[in-house]
């Protein structure tokens, strides 16, 4: 088991980040939470933790591009959980820099600073979206890398980095890969939110394509993933999936997530929620026999399931715009 030592996990305040945090406060670790600096002083979804759990949470505010404030923050931590990126698809379009300073400069930014700390142990985060539409699946960690969206190839970039950082100066690093992520707090940038409030809260359900295949993932699965990899030995140095082996198209989910609020609404697909046709990825489908075989892991919340309680989430929520901005 990982050692009860100060943790640094970064992009804290986000979806996958807050469940992360929460995680590893659960099972005892005092957490340096990075978050993104705001004059108006809140922190994300982390403020929906309990506060029993908050007694071994530290905020740090800053900025994931800034080296100082980067070095600072890992100053004094055992391991680093690195989440912090910019993630929208859409947006990658409007501002490919802002990626690039995010994304690459703030993952060389955390490898430095490891460096600098002789830092035990540095997950990084990619994403299922590096492989582009599938050659071949199950989609394994051979598979070629495709940039489709200035945001992949970024996260392509972060990655290749952090492996060279383990190749080059022995930085015990891995690289976590999951697939489709989703569950309570995600925002409404993604799909099943998107259909979710929809279906919730509108009269009809507007999305761009019914056609792309996702393997989606519960976060509560995700985040044992993360915490699994960064355990395992065979894990440095290495790229590692974390899926379901389950593929489900846009159009399958819509069905799912209707039967499970108790409605059926219209289905209208629009233009302006699609992707640029070259950019499209249309089967993400994975596999995750290395992980289980590295780490021990397999996902265990079903898909209906982990909808049902995504579902029940949103239903309590009165603060959630009925339409998001996702491209399908």
């Amino acid at each position: 088991m990982m050692e009860k030592t100060r943790v640094l996990v970064t992009g804290a305040g986000g979806f996958i980040g807050s469940h992360l945090v929460e995680g590893l406060l659960r099972n005892g670790h005092t957490v340096r939470a990075f978050v993104r600096y705001a004059s108006h002083g809140k922190r994300g979804w982390l403020e929906e933790i309990e506060s029993a759990l908050t007694r071994k949470l530290e905020i740090f505010s800053g900025d994931i591009a800034d080296s100082r404030a980067v070095r600072e923050a890992v100053r004094g931590c055992g391991k680093i959980f690195h989440l912090a990126a910019l993630i929208g698809i859409p947006y990658s379009y409007v501002a490919p820099n802002s990626y690039v300073a995010v994304n690459i400069n703030g993952t060389l930014n955390i490898l430095e600073a490891a460096r600098e700390e002789k830092i035990e142990r540095v997950l990084v985060t990619s994403t299922s979206e590096v492989y582009g539409t599938a050659l071949y699946t199950p989609i394994n960690e051979d598979h070629p890398l495709q940039a489709q969206s200035p945001y992949s190839a970024t996260k392509i970039g972060a990655d290749a980095i952090a492996i060279s950082y383990h190749k080059a100066f022995n930085l015990p690093v891995t690289v976590v890969r999951p697939f489709n992520t989703y569950g309570p707090r995600q925002s409404a940038r993604a799909v099943i939110p998107t259909v979710i409030t929809q279906a919730l809260f509108a009269n009809q359900i507007k999305i761009g394509s019914r056609d792309p295949v996702r393997d989606m993932v519960y976060v509560e699965d995700t985040v044992a993933g993360f915490q699994a990899l960064a355990e395992s030995h065979e894990c440095v140095g290495t790229v590692t999936n974390l899926a379901t082996t389950v593929g489900v198209t846009v159009g399958e989910l819509i069905d799912r997530v209707q039967r499970i609020v108790g409605r059926s609404l219209p289905v209208v697909e629009t233009e302006e929620r699609k992707r640029p046709e070259a950019s499209e990825v249309f089967k993400l489908l994975g596999c995750a026999q290395l992980a289980e075989h590295r780490a021990g892991w397999k996902p265990k919340v079903s898909l209906d399931e982990g909808l049902a309680r995504t579902v029940e989430w949103f239903r309590g929520r009165h603060d959630v715009e009925p339409v998001g901005q996702y491209r399908v």
